[in-house]
C-alpha cells in the first residue's frame, strides 16, 4: 500500500474512531437522561454517529485498509468524563456530549486537509455537515435539560 493511501486510511480510521466513541457516549448517557422526549432527541443524535460510522467503515474497507473496530484511548476518556457526568445528573451528561460534539468537529476541520481530495470531499459532503447538524441539535437539547 502506498503512502498516500496508507495515510488517508489511517486518518478516516481516526474519524470513525471517533465516531465510535460518541456512539459509546451517546448510549451511557441516555441511561441517565429521564425525560423521554430527550431520550429519543439523543437517540437519534447516536443513530448518526452510527450512521457515519458505518459510512467511514465502508469507505476504509473500499481503500482495501482494516476499519478501527474500536473507539480506542479516546473512547476510554469519552466513558471517564461521561460517567463521572452521570454521578452529576442529566445537565452534565448532556454537557459531557456537547464537549465530545465540540471535539469532533473540530477534529474533523483541523484533519481533513491531511486527506486525497477525493476523501476530504467525502468528508466535506458526507460527514461534517452531519456532525455540525448533531452538534446544533445537542446544543438546543442542552438549552432545555
Amino acid at each position: 500500500m502506498n503512502d498516500d493511501k496508507t495515510k488517508n486510511i489511517d486518518q478516516l480510521n481516526s474519524f470513525l474512531r471517533g465516531e465510535l466513541s460518541a456512539v459509546e457516549t451517546y448510549s451511557q448517557c441516555m441511561d441517565e437522561v429521564k425525560d423521554a422526549t430527550v431520550v429519543a432527541q439523543l437517540r437519534g443524535l447516536r443513530d448518526s454517529h452510527q450512521i457515519r460510522a458505518r459510512m467511514l467503515r465502508e469507505r476504509v474497507l473500499a481503500m482495501g485498509g482494516e476499519p478501527a473496530e474500536s473507539s480506542g484511548v479516546w473512547g476510554s476518556f469519552a466513558k471517564l468524563v461521561a460517567g463521572g457526568a452521570k454521578l452529576l445528573g442529566p445537565k452534565a451528561a448532556i454537557s459531557a456530549l456537547e464537549e465530545g460534539e465540540d471535539h469532533g468537529r473540530d477534529d474533523y476541520l483541523r484533519d481533513m486537509s491531511e486527506l486525497s481530495a477525493d476523501n476530504r470531499f467525502f468528508v466535506e459532503q458526507q460527514i461534517l455537515p452531519e456532525q455540525k447538524r448533531t452538534h446544533a441539535a445537542l446544543t438546543r437539547i442542552q438549552d432545555v435539560v
